[in-house]
């Protein structure tokens, strides 16, 4: 079933001089403009397209790339503030709205917010809302220590940073667990440190002890699977091309290059790494 504020592949029903017509089940047919149907498309083909509703408010489809769908989150810029609220650029020709009662304080011209994308029940409209918590959870029984996780940072606190866990829950970095100053959108790997006894979620950027060494071990054997054999770190790098790379510290990365090459899984030479 076609979806608004999502990607659909629809199929063809019918041409105009102006664009085709999609059939969109429920929704009836959607328009895709002439200047997106991609060139020799026939009746019956299918198109992947992101379903919303365009600056005359009418539904529409689009071949454009919108930096989120509804139910994720993303980090975006303000384009314009008026009284009804900020319009943000997704990717799109029309601006996503977050409301003026969906902000958690006044947003300015040319800002980044991180928001989550909402269908309105009211109005079947996209729009956004930096009040995470009204659509992400903050408890969950779903982890437990030490698992990988994809995360988003959301902004920085007195006691660390608040992270969006795999676009469906809110957690927090601690200071202590920080290893390198994070901004607002920003993505990358974490681990679950804690799971309180709330159920509330610590995240931490790397595993600590015998873990970190596996876990950092393992992704650089599958780095190296990848990349031919040859991988253009060693215990030589700087902290912070071993960050780009992994996502740990350079201590944690030399005791995992350590363990490998003990065990005679790799080699190590001044300037890389290499398969056996």
């Amino acid at each position: 079933m076609a979806q608004i504020g999502k990607y659909n592949t629809l199929p063809v029903v019918s041409k105009a001089d102006f664009g085709v017509y999609l059939d969109a089940g429920p929704l009836d047919t959607v328009l895709l403009p002439k200047r997106q149907v991609p060139e020799g498309c026939e009746v019956g083909d299918e198109i992947s397209v992101f379903i919303y509703h365009d600056s005359e408010d009418r539904l529409i489809a689009t071949t454009a790339k919108a930096k989120a769908q509804v139910n994720e989150c993303a980090c975006l810029e303000v384009k314009d503030v008026t009284k009804f609220g900020a319009f943000l650029d997704w990717g799109l020709d029309k601006d996503l709205l977050v409301p003026s009662n969906q902000m958690r304080k006044p947003m300015e011209v040319g800002e980044r917010h991180v928001v989550y994308l909402y269908l309105d029940d009211f109005t079947d409209r996209v729009a956004a809302t930096a009040k995470l918590s009204n659509f992400l959870r903050e408890e969950t029984t779903n982890y437990q220590k030490n698992d990988r996780v994809s995360l988003m940072v959301v902004n920085r606190t007195n006691i660390g940073y608040k992270v969006i866990i795999d676009q469906l829950y809110l957690g927090v970095i601690f200071n202590d667990d920080v290893l390198k100053p994070l901004k607002p959108g920003q993505k990358l790997m974490g681990y679950i440190k804690n799971v309180r006894s709330d159920n509330k979620l610590d995240v931490q950027m790397q595993l600590q002890g015998h873990e970190a060494r596996v876990d950092i071990g393992d992704r650089i054997l599958q780095r190296l699977a990848e990349h031919d054999g040859c991988l253009l770190l060693s215990d030589k790098s700087s902290p912070d091309d071993i960050y780009a790379h992994f996502q740990v510290s350079k201590g944690n990365f030399k005791k995992a290059i350590g363990r490998l090459y003990k065990q005679k899984q790799i080699i190590i030479e001044p300037d890389r790494i290499l398969l056996p």
